[in-house]
């Protein structure tokens, strides 16, 4: 019999689709007539469920006690009576005796003790003065008139100076002090002062020194 024959005969295909409406059929039959419901409260049933409680284990037994420990008995020790020692007496004692002076050294004579004086007191010699006046000096010119001075027709003049004198006697630094007229000789006295000589002393010192300014007629 030819396969493909077979597949096209349209008896074999009534069958199937007439069976397969037949049980579409009765599912919905089931369900009309209420088979389909009762099979939902069988389900919907309540489900009643038995709790076993777990059987608890017996505690377990006490521990033994400890083993208690002997304590072997104490033996005291026999106390010894006391002995004293025996007396022991002292050794005779020597008799010594003392020389005898047969020689008698004469005295030496006193000495007479003389205090002597205290020493004269020598009185510290004056502090020197912080700034020395009176100064003369061993080397150096005079300063001279400005001509500023004699344009203006100053006639005379002072200036007070104080200068800086190291161990040789040179002059260190020059300050001025004073100045009448003000400010009209200062460079003057400046100038020449700073190339005066002093006496050399052996330590510095400040000394104090007054210029006196005059105009001479020509």
């Amino acid at each position: 019999m030819d396969y493909a024959r077979r597949q096209r005969d349209p008896g074999r295909h009534v069958l199937g689709i007439a069976f397969v409406i037949l049980v579409h059929g009765l599912v919905i039959y089931a369900l009309v007539s209420g088979l389909a419901r009762k099979a939902v409260e069988v389900i919907k049933k309540p489900i009643t469920a038995t709790i076993i409680e777990e059987i608890k284990a017996p505690p377990p037994p006490p521990p033994p006690p400890p083993p208690r420990k002997i304590e072997p008995p104490k033996i005291e020790a026999p106390v010894q009576p006391y002995v004293p020692p025996p007396d022991i007496p002292p050794p005779p004692q020597q008799v010594v005796e003392a020389p005898t002076i047969t020689a008698v050294t004469p005295e030496p004579p006193k000495q007479e003790y003389v205090i002597a004086p205290p020493p004269p007191v020598v009185a510290p010699p004056p502090p020197k003065p912080a700034v020395r006046r009176g100064i003369s000096r061993i080397a150096g010119d005079d300063p001279t008139y400005p001509r500023e001075a004699i344009r203006a027709q100053v006639s005379k003049g002072r200036v007070v100076v104080r200068l800086e004198i190291d161990e040789k006697g040179n002059v260190t630094d020059v300050r001025i002090v004073s100045s009448d007229p003000p400010r009209v000789f200062d460079k003057a006295v400046t100038s020449a002062l700073r190339d005066w000589k002093f006496r050399a002393e052996g330590e510095k010192y400040t000394g104090e020194v007054e210029v006196n300014f005059t105009l001479k007629d020509e």
